[in-house]
């Protein structure tokens, strides 16, 4: 089943590589949004009323949707700029990973979070006082967790994973993170409910 999966995923990335991608990372949003609303349903207080909210998904589905293809074209970029190859000593190798590294987390790790944080708040119809107030409030916490957890997710991702799998795992450890994202998101919500 694994490989038949496998197989049909290569064809299809060889095929249309974004639209793929795009479809990949929207599925596993979603899935990263709903183990979020579980923990939440699951966690509710006695008397506390938590449901599965659809919308909240579709905006995780429309986030991964656009991020999908964008974060491919990234890693795509990273790969032409630092080369790994057998023709390199291992200290070069090194040295191209580490800037890979590097410049995922000191670029696209901000930028990211700053789209999701913008979107989020724009799918939500806050305005732009109130997305502001969720950036003043969760974006720092979030990029410092970020920078605890994906740097040594990208070093497995950049060293081991072959380019057109590098979304996808990226998405599936990022199902976690999206867990996590999805209840920042929503507890900022709850303390910053959006203004009629």
């Amino acid at each position: 089943m694994a490989l038949a999966f496998t197989r049909f995923y290569n064809r299809s990335f060889d095929r249309s590589p974004y639209t793929t991608l795009a479809i990949a990372n929207s599925g596993l949003s979603v899935l990263g949004d709903c183990l979020a609303q579980a923990v939440q349903v699951a966690g509710a207080s006695d008397g506390e009323t938590v449901r599965y909210d659809p919308v909240r998904s579709a905006r995780f589905a429309v986030f991964g949707l656009v991020m999908g293809p964008f974060i491919g074209r990234w890693v795509k970029f990273l790969e032409q700029q630092f080369p790994m190859n057998a023709g390199k000593t291992t200290a070069g190798n090194l040295l191209a990973l580490t800037k890979r590294v590097a410049s995922d987390q000191i670029l696209m790790a901000p930028l990211g979070l700053t789209i999701f944080l913008g979107s989020m708040g724009v799918m939500e119809g806050r305005s732009s006082g109130e997305i502001g107030l969720k950036y003043h409030d969760l974006f720092w916490p979030a990029l410092y967790t970020n920078w605890k957890v994906w740097p040594a997710i990208q070093f497995v991702n950049f060293k081991f994973v072959p380019l057109a799998f590098r979304v996808p795992f990226q998405s599936t450890c990022g199902c976690f993170w999206t867990l996590y994202l999805s209840m920042l998101n929503s507890s900022d919500s709850n303390q910053h409910p959006k203004s009629a």
